[in-house]
């Protein structure tokens, strides 16, 4: 994963009016908790935060909070329904030790030959939830598709990572090739030329017969 420098402050005081006060000063109030230790309460500028949350990537922080760097993720994040701008962030640490959970993207890769038949590739799952020390998990998953087939999908059971654990259900549905009308329609013209094929291989060995 790509590491995040992020600097934040210690605070003391808590609440709904102390957290409205900080958001009007452009800070975002945050928790930092996991790894044994007690929740630490911080406040961040949401400016800093925006390349971190507005992005496809993952990332593991590296926090610096003035009195040493501790390293964490993204565990949560809090908008406001109408404005959308960051209310609060939760701030989970891991160590080299412990496996973490997380969410992963999905990328597709090679041109499936359902596709050049006619299909469409549909991905159903965008990301994967996985479970794994942190120094192991990949910034995406990388998955092959050139051989997926019209009608056929991959499955979270069918997919196997390095020093990953995948928690989603093994029959759900990560990607798939479709059918499609013009699909149906190739499918339907070979048909025909199959039948056509065949009537007139037996009328020629029909007429053979009636010449012997």
């Amino acid at each position: 994963m790509k590491t995040f420098q992020l600097a934040a402050e210690v605070r003391e005081s808590k609440g709904k009016k102390e957290a409205k006060a900080l958001r009007k000063q452009g800070l975002v109030p945050a928790v930092i908790y996991g790894d044994g230790k007690e929740a630490t309460m911080l406040t961040v500028k949401e400016k800093d935060l925006r390349n971190l949350v507005y992005t496809p990537d993952i990332f593991v922080i590296e926090l610096n909070t003035g009195a040493g760097v501790r390293t964490c993720i993204l565990q949560d994040i809090q908008f406001h329904p109408v404005t959308d701008h960051i209310l609060h962030i939760d701030l989970l640490e891991v160590s080299k030790e412990k496996p973490i959970t997380m969410e992963v993207p999905v990328v597709l890769d090679g041109h499936a030959v359902g596709v050049r038949a006619g299909g469409n590739l549909t991905l159903d799952m965008r990301k994967l939830r996985v479970k794994a020390l942190y120094e192991n998990i990949p910034e995406r998953l990388h998955i092959d598709v050139s051989k997926l087939q019209i009608g056929k999908t991959i499955q979270v059971g069918d997919l196997s990572f390095d020093n990953l654990e995948l928690l989603n259900s093994k029959n759900a549905v990560v990607c798939a090739v479709r059918v499609t009308r013009t699909s149906r329609s190739a499918a339907s013209s070979t048909e025909e030329e199959d039948e056509e094929t065949t009537e007139e291989s037996a009328e020629s060995g029909d007429a053979a017969q009636s010449a012997e």
